[in-house]
């Protein structure tokens, strides 16, 4: 929903700043005075590209365009927020900048206030707003959005899931058998490359932490008449000699004993010379064994020394560490095992892709048809409401075709095959009588696209996503009781999303949540508008005004009240 768009020195405007509420906002005003800068500022600001020249307040260095959506908690919109670093916020800030030519024209784009690029800011706000004016890109006029619309408005999502289930598993097995058919191509050479890549590292034994301890072996066989010397000599020091460290303690700890009987105050220290004694006498028995295991074996250094430099080589070719080495080793491994039985494999997996392949074309038809049948629901329900629109000529079809593959693509029924079926989808619209049905996006006249999108968007309001949707010029060439009805149908839009309307047409107007005007004055030798929302008085008088023209009359204002009375009850 948008909370309020901020514009300054935009075109006419000098600086306003509408605080929009739910439900349909309705803005209205004379003629020229520049309703659809607004629809200007919020393209601009959603990122639309811009003339500084015809931007930018005559005078003015820059136009700044500020809008604040409240956003609902939403996976993929969130997921793209944070991949381009912007934080995610449930008020979202979204502020664009025009410089004017005297600052060369540059354009900044802000989301929560990080600067984005302009492809940036496009695609995070996509889906903020649907903008239906003959100026403006229009969502529902994308056929990329088409195919969704459908399967929504004929309940097809669970058998477009299964559909995506099948086709995950179809691509899965035909991945696996292109996996073994290409292992298989040059079998005979890549054979023999991978038996000597997995003997080489076979035959190292490899095991965690094996490098750490054969290091560890090798540094204790180099030095093992050092080690054994030194800890020999250790022992004779504590233990062996004449007057060694243990019988010296031995000694004292037994004097100590006798002056404790004298003295309790020695027992401590007594205590501890025998705690020191038995200590003494583990760390000589320790190094008497160590001592007598330490012995130099050439043939095992060499063996150790065979074997960290054969793990070197291995490293060096097949990983840096001894497990992306034994990683290696077992996929080389896995693949030697492909080409060994690859003939039984390719068997096997060619079976089990037919049968995903089957259960995908199934699927894929199923869906097929279940859209076809919707499609035709579809285009006869728009097609009514472009006839309660005052175009009863106008015809609506939901164009359901095949997609067509590519050399690589998979195939099923001869279309190509993706996630989200065999289809693709488009409206399509003849807007008189005996013409061609063509895309939304080529017809020309601004009313009647207008009148289509709004035709659209009735139909699919309960089954749409719900956006923010604006409407501008949807009244045009119209009035009567073809306006009142449009009028009735934009406030059915806006029963579950969030509506801006410019008319000029009171039979529009009075079905506004919300009343804003747009005023034009003069400010010394310039010209500037200005929005701000009516009381109740003051919306009762503009509605006279566009009924009555410049001249208001009592007739003028009672018709009014009798239009915003029948309104209000709807």
């Amino acid at each position: 929903m948008l909370r309020s768009l901020q514009v300054r020195d935009l075109a006419i405007i000098d600086e306003v700043e509408v605080g929009f509420g739910p439900g349909l906002n309705v803005v209205t005003g004379e003629t020229g005075a520049g309703k659809s800068i607004l629809i200007d500022a919020l393209s601009l600001v959603l990122g639309a590209r811009a003339s500084a020249a015809e931007v930018v307040r005559t005078g003015a260095l820059q136009a700044e365009i500020t809008a604040i959506f409240e956003v609902d908690d939403d996976p993929l919109r969130r997921a793209r927020f944070e991949e381009a670093g912007v934080a995610w916020e449930p008020e979202l800030i979204v502020r664009r900048i025009v410089g004017s030519d005297k600052t060369g024209g540059r354009s900044r784009a802000y989301l929560n206030g990080r600067m984005v690029s302009l492809q940036q800011l496009t695609a995070l706000t996509a889906g903020l707003a649907d903008v239906t004016s003959q100026h403006d890109q229009q969502t529902l006029t994308d056929p990329g959005t088409h195919l969704n619309l459908l399967d929504a408005s004929g309940v097809l999502e669970a058998q477009r899931a299964k559909v995506a289930a099948a086709w995950a598993a179809m691509h899965d097995a035909s991945a696996k058998l292109e996996r073994v058919l290409r292992d298989l191509r040059g079998r005979a050479d890549r054979e023999d490359l991978l038996r000597y890549q997995v003997k080489e590292i076979d035959d190292l034994g490899l095991t965690p932490g094996c490098e750490e301890r054969w290091v560890a072996e090798r540094d204790r066989l180099r030095h093992a008449v050092k080690l054994s010397a030194g800890a020999q000599g250790a022992v004779e020091v504590l233990y062996d000699r004449d007057g060694a460290v243990l019988e010296a303690l031995g000694s004292v700890a037994e004097s100590l004993r006798k002056l404790s009987d004298v003295d309790p105050g020695l027992k401590g220290p007594a205590e501890l010379v025998d705690q020191a004694y038995t200590l003494v006498e583990e760390a000589a028995r320790e190094l008497n064994r160590y001592g007598r295991g330490v012995h130099a074996d050439p043939e095992r250094l060499a063996e150790l020394e065979d074997l960290l430099v054969k793990l070197g080589k291995v490293k060096r070719k097949y990983g840096a560490t001894v497990d992306e080495v034994v990683a290696f080793g077992q996929r080389a491994r896995e693949e030697l095992s492909n080409l060994v039985h690859g003939e039984a494999k390719v068997a096997a997996l060619e079976a089990e892709v037919e049968a995903a392949r089957g259960r995908a074309s199934e699927a894929a038809r199923a869906l097929s048809v279940a859209r076809r049948a919707a499609a035709g629901k579809l285009g006869a329900a728009i097609s009514a409401e472009l006839a309660s629109l005052g175009m009863g000529g106008a015809r609506v079809v939901v164009d359901v075709a095949h997609v067509t593959p590519g050399s690589h693509d998979l195939v099923v029924d001869g279309a190509r095959f993706l996630p989200t079926g065999i289809d693709k989808v488009e409206f399509l619209i003849a807007a008189n009588r005996g013409e061609d049905p063509r895309p939304l996006r080529k017809i020309a006249s601004g009313g009647e696209l207008s009148r289509a999108l709004l035709a659209v968007k009735r139909v699919l309001t309960d089954v749409g996503p719900r956006t923010f949707y604006v409407f501008d010029e949807v009244d045009t060439g119209v009035g009567g009781a073809i306006a009142e009805v449009i009028g009735q149908k934009i406030k059915q839009v806006a029963l579950k999303n969030q509506v801006l309307c410019i008319t000029h047409l009171a039979q529009i107007a009075v079905y506004g949540d919300q009343h804003f005007i747009v005023e034009k004055r003069a400010v010394g030798e310039r010209t500037a508008s200005s929005v701000r929302p009516l009381s109740e008085a003051e919306r009762l008088q503009e509605i006279a005004r566009m009924l009555g023209g410049i001249r208001v009359t009592d007739r003028t204002r009672e018709a009014a009240e009798e239009m915003l009375k029948a309104a209000h009850a709807m």
